[in-house]
């Protein structure tokens, strides 16, 4: 059973999340500030943690740079309607995904379903699987990769993306599907989570021979993994 941190200052919202979390079969643990929160976080008893942007003593913006320092549990990020500059910040900081109060609990649970499935793998291949473009090399089972033999330090989502591009690396992929693939949800309207995502991931990979970014946007076709 899946065990969620809640980190958020509204006991009447973190009730009724908790209730219908509960009720989807999930454990949760409950945090009401966020220096609570990180500690918590960073005890590796959750596989995902729920992070408000809005909370007393420390935000979720400063928790979950705190949390990113040390760790890579998945964080859903729970953002004020049209607080665009903190949802991109906390991409930006490692959060895997953001969902927009108010909410609904089933809204949310999706959510948390759609980066845990990415996040843990459906258990259909082998431990032997690896993709390797140039010298990127990644082990989908492990949840590891490396450039030129140097390890990444991904979040979850990075990684998820990172694989959609690399199984098909040499063509584009539409920030469509990258959003189905590897966010387990339809794109938005308006969502820049992939860029964000994708803006961050060109900074941690290696360049080609010839000083370009391995990463490339194609346009109006998405994104591309080059073959080198």
């Amino acid at each position: 059973m899946n065990q969620v941190l809640l980190i958020d200052d509204d006991t009447e919202l973190v009730g009724m999340f908790t209730e219908y979390l509960e009720q989807e079969g999930f454990r949760v643990a409950c945090a009401h500030d966020g220096e609570t929160g990180a500690r918590e976080a960073l005890s590796g008893q959750y596989a995902i943690a729920i992070l408000d942007v809005m909370m007393p003593r420390m935000n979720g913006i400063e928790t979950l740079r705190r949390i990113r320092a040390a760790s890579r549990i998945p964080v859903l990020m729970l953002t004020g309607r049209g607080d665009d500059a903190d949802r991109i910040l906390g991409l930006e900081l490692g959060a895997d995904d953001y969902v927009t109060k108010p909410c609904t609990p089933r809204e949310m649970t999706a959510r948390v379903r759609a980066i845990l499935r990415r996040t843990q793998g459906t258990g259909t291949e082998g431990p032997g699987i690896t993709l390797t473009v140039g010298k990127l090399t990644m082990l989908p089972e492990q949840r590891r990769a490396t450039w030129d033999g140097n390890p990444l330090e991904l979040t979850s989502t990075e990684f998820n993306l990172l694989e959609v591009l690399a199984r098909n690396a040499g063509r584009p992929v539409s920030k469509s599907d990258l959003s189905e693939q590897g966010l387990g949800r339809p794109l938005a309207r308006f969502d820049r989570n992939i860029d964000v995502h994708l803006s961050s991931l060109r900074h941690k990979l290696g360049t080609l021979s010839d000083g370009r970014s391995c990463l490339q946007t194609v346009y109006r076709l998405g994104y591309q993994l080059i073959r080198e």
